[in-house]
């Protein structure tokens, strides 16, 4: 299991909180030009903290409208980026699950053909595509159906932990991971309350935990603190703690 944190589209903020983490991963900005990336001191930061790079795509942008034309539009908006998030040597990259209007049940086999073509031209960049749980959010798709989708197409999932406690409470969390645990391949984690406070340190929240382990003991994929903060002693406290959650065994809990 590699660990490692979430670190917008900010090169200090990597600088800042890199050292002793697996990787980062570094988020593109809607709109951003990635040849306006600074690539020779992203790789150097990297280099220096003998770090690897995930990427998140932008988080505004629909994988898929009711317009095809717009659709063309988005995949290869999203190939570009792919192309240079291979460029740059990165493992993974997130995309969010979202749809112009996630209840039209007429979108989801068009938002299938969209991430299946985004998940080839990911693969062709050398890049592994995981899409993630955003059910909580207006235009995201709900937990069942985004891992339906998702496993009809072979993608792989990121996770979100505190997402699907926003949108289902630790039900939420349990039945996603029992039903799709096995496309599971990278996590966001964070903690949560009920009341909407969300990317808080894990343990300042109202999460369970344990049902995590329950599911992902043992996980081997990649793990990405996504916690609002730049205090390194409280980004060190919840490494620990999701360490502790996913190196566990059920029988140890």
């Amino acid at each position: 299991m590699d660990v490692g944190l979430t670190v917008g589209d900010s090169l200090e903020r990597l600088e800042r909180t890199i050292d002793g983490y697996d990787f980062a991963e570094l988020s593109i900005g809607e709109g951003t030009d990635p040849a306006e990336v600074d690539t020779d001191r992203l790789e150097s930061i990297l280099a220096e903290a003998d770090a690897e790079l995930c990427v998140h795509l932008p988080f505004e942008q629909d994988v898929v409208t009711p317009v095809s034309e717009i659709n063309d539009a988005i995949r290869d908006y999203q190939a570009r980026l792919l192309e240079w998030a291979g460029s740059v040597g990165a493992r993974k990259a997130v995309l969010h699950g979202t749809a112009r209007n996630p209840h039209d049940t007429d979108l989801r086999p068009m938002f299938a053909e969209q991430l299946a073509a985004i998940d080839d031209a990911a693969a062709d960049a050398g890049v592994e595509l995981v899409v993630e749980n955003v059910g909580h959010q207006a235009r995201g798709l709900q937990l069942t159906v985004l891992g339906d989708l998702a496993r009809e197409t072979g993608t792989a999932v990121c996770f979100d932990v505190g997402h699907a406690y926003m949108e289902d409470g630790d039900d939420g969390v349990d039945r996603f991971c029992s039903r799709y645990g096995d496309l599971i391949s990278h996590l966001h984690v964070h903690d949560a309350r009920s009341r909407g406070d969300t990317h808080i340190p894990i343990g300042a929240g109202e999460i369970d935990y344990g049902v995590v382990t329950d599911h992902l003991g043992g996980f081997d994929g990649t793990v990405a603190l996504e916690v609002f903060t730049d205090d390194i002693d409280l980004l060190e406290d919840t490494a620990r703690r999701a360490t502790a959650a996913l190196e566990a065994s059920p029988e140890d809990c």
